[in-house]
């Protein structure tokens, strides 16, 4: 399991929070592990999923993600 932590834009308010957190439980191979206004922390299962289709997730329900280096 790798672990990444995510910068997402667009964030205001728990509800945006509840989005994200069900859209990164719904990928087969991620165990959730924070979500805040403006970041998601994840470990994810590098033969399951990638980094990038993690951020995709977030952006498919309307939020800027990219992978906070």
């Amino acid at each position: 399991m790798e672990t990444i932590k995510l910068k997402i834009e667009g964030m205001h308010c728990g509800a945006c929070v509840r989005r994200v957190t069900l859209a990164l439980e719904k990928l087969d191979g991620v165990t959730v592990e924070a979500v805040e206004v403006g970041s998601a922390s994840v470990a994810y299962d590098t033969g399951v999923v990638g980094g990038a289709e993690i951020a995709q997730a977030v952006g498919e329900i309307g939020f800027k993600a990219e992978i906070a280096r």
